[in-house]
């Protein structure tokens, strides 16, 4: 009987069992140099039997185009990241067996590194497997399973303890996946083992500052071990974390000699050449070059939100376009992310809606091309207050028909999106979110925030990024965002000559004082004592306290901070716990 099929029902022991017996005789030679292709790619969650397909077209493709030695693909990339309660399900481990089966069969004229999740006696690991030329050589367990902020590893996973050193072509390789690398020990392990080269996969996401962090960290690591890392990652949005790639290769002097670009997925070839020592080191290649903050972050909302849509299998989006800054950035963002054919929006006027924002929207929509109409919500919003007349007979208007108009802008939006079986893109940042200025199916209603986590400071920012790119990109002729729309001041226009800082501090101020107390976990007091006015520091507080629920009932949106609204925080919509320590 062959060894695919028997693959198939293996587990455990009989796994470990085919490693050991790996025919040694076939490992080819030590040659002067090697080939090796970081498969920067973007896997989709749950997509098994695709995922192992892209694996091996980009494994043969890798060796037909760079005659590759070595190919090295991200971690868990036969569920790909994160898998989540996928793990839970019974049929989990036949379907990696059904991938292995595949990947065996295929026997590529190479060595395939690539993570799964593997099932042994009873236990989950998330596993790297090496397969040189059709058999299974090594296999690797991850020792540092993340529990903070976004990851939730040990949830599914049982911790690896040993490590793992293959000989591939001669070569003495070693091997981690991803948090192993951050953590002192599985690096250890290996600092005396004699290794040409280390292979890290990781699924590590993107925030603001993550890539020149990975950098320093693979250069104490390299020196460390006396030996070249290479390091390879996903790419592509998955919910709301983005993998913004950027694989590279240090050499054992820790400098960084190959990076692929961020957020771009492809196969990335790295030579390696022996020295007169007899040590192999990257040569010189592809360094592409660092993107600076905003384009990194402007790369993040557009990658986040095309996977989203085109993942889920959206026609397209729509939009509210009201004129103000959020949804002209918003709608900028969607139109680089999918392309004008796939983006609508709609501008829903009421009598409180500015002849400038009315021109402004409809200046931008044909700018960027996308389809656009305009709705008005008067008569919609009349009969919704005639309809609840006897209930509020006696009582002053107040911001009960302000919300009232957000939620007669939500109701058609939604009404469209399934119509047409558009998304729905809200345009909420980050900072009205925190405080709750926002409406409940109301300027909140839809399927994504774009904007969820990029504070109203960072809007501006970026939209003036955005513009200031138009000339170079062949976008268009016109500005992206019209200058009026970032020249104004803030406002919902719920009521007449509302602004944002007449229920706000100033937004430069909230900005920090919510960084301070969301990303840093800051104290009242400890704000208090950077010179914000305290009566200030205690009412921002309040609101984030207060708003918790709202909250949860908020699209996911693209996570730029190591704390967005989402899956990295997690504070009790009921609770007590008094402002101040």
């Amino acid at each position: 009987m062959s060894s695919e099929p028997e693959f198939a029902t293996i587990a455990g022991a009989a796994r470990e069992a085919l490693v050991r017996a790996h025919d040694t005789e076939k490992i080819m030679s030590t040659t002067k140099s090697f080939t090796l292709v970081m498969a920067q790619l973007n896997f989709v969650v749950g997509a098994t039997e695709d995922n192992t397909t892209l694996l091996l077209d980009s494994a043969r493709k890798a060796i037909e185009d760079f005659d590759a030695r070595i190919v090295v693909f991200p971690e868990l990339t036969l569920t790909s990241y994160p898998p989540e309660d996928l793990l839970l399900r019974p049929s989990l481990a036949r379907r990696m067996d059904e991938a292995m089966v595949r990947i065996l069969a295929a026997k590529l004229p190479a060595t395939l590194v690539f993570g799964y999740p593997e099932t042994h006696e009873g236990n989950l690991y998330n596993s790297l497997a090496v397969v040189d030329q059709g058999k299974l050589i090594a296999n690797y367990r991850k020792q540092c399973l993340p529990n903070y902020q976004v990851f939730d590893e040990r949830r599914y996973f049982k911790a690896g303890n040993q490590p793992c050193i293959a000989e591939v072509n001669g070569l003495r390789l070693g091997f981690t996946i991803c948090e192993d690398l951050w953590d002192e020990g599985p690096t250890s392990q290996l600092a005396c083992e004699s290794l040409d080269l280390l292979v890290n996969i990781n699924a590590s996401p993107f925030h603001r500052g993550k890539a020149m962090e990975r950098r320093r960290l693979l250069a104490r690591r390299a020196g460390a071990i006396g030996a070249p890392i290479t390091y390879v990652n996903l790419v592509g949005g998955q919910d709301e974390l983005v993998f913004d790639g950027g694989s590279l290769v240090v050499d054992s002097g820790g400098a960084a000699l190959v990076q692929a670009p961020q957020f771009e997925a492809g196969l990335f070839p790295v030579v390696f050449e022996q020295s007169s020592s007899g040590r192999y080191e990257p040569a010189s290649g592809l360094l592409a070059p660092d993107l600076d903050d905003l384009a990194q972050v402007y790369k993040a909302l557009t990658t986040g939100v095309r996977d989203y849509v085109l993942k889920n299998g959206f026609k397209g989006v729509i939009l509210g376009l009201s004129g103000g800054i959020d949804s002209a950035l918003t709608l900028a963002i969607a139109v680089d992310a999918l392309g004008s054919d796939a983006v609508n929006a709609v501008m829903m006027p009421f009598e409180y809606t500015s002849q400038l924002s009315r021109d402004a929207a409809a200046q931008q929509a044909a700018a960027l091309g996308v389809a656009y109409q305009s709705i008005s919500i008067k008569p919609i919003y009349e009969q919704f207050v005639l309809a609840l007349a006897a209930e509020f007979e006696g009582m002053e208007d107040d911001v009960t028909e302000q919300n009232l108009q957000a939620r007669c802008r939500g109701v058609l939006l939604m009404a469209i999106s399934n119509k047409k079986g558009y998304l729905v893109l809200t345009t909420g940042n980050k900072s009205e979110i925190a405080v709750g200025y926002s409406t409940l199916y109301g300027d909140m209603a839809g399927g994504f925030d774009v904007l969820k986590d990029v504070s109203k400071t960072l809007v501006y920012a970026l939209s003036r990024y955005r513009n200031a790119r138009k000339d170079t990109e062949n976008c268009v002729q016109l500005e992206v965002i019209p200058q009026a729309v970032i020249d104004r001041p803030p406002s919902a226009e719920l009521a007449p000559g509302q602004v944002d800082q007449d229920n706000l501090p100033p937004y430069d101020v909230l900005d920090r004082i919510l960084e301070l107390y969301i990303e840093e976990d800051a104290s009242a007091t400890a704000i208090i004592t950077e010179g914000f006015d305290e009566q200030v520091v205690r009412r921002v507080l309040r609101l984030v306290d207060l708003n918790e629920y709202k909250r949860r009932q908020s699209p996911t949106g693209v996570r730029l901070t190591r704390r967005g609204f989402g899956r990295d925080r997690r504070y009790p919509i009921t609770n007590a716990w008094p402002i101040g320590d």
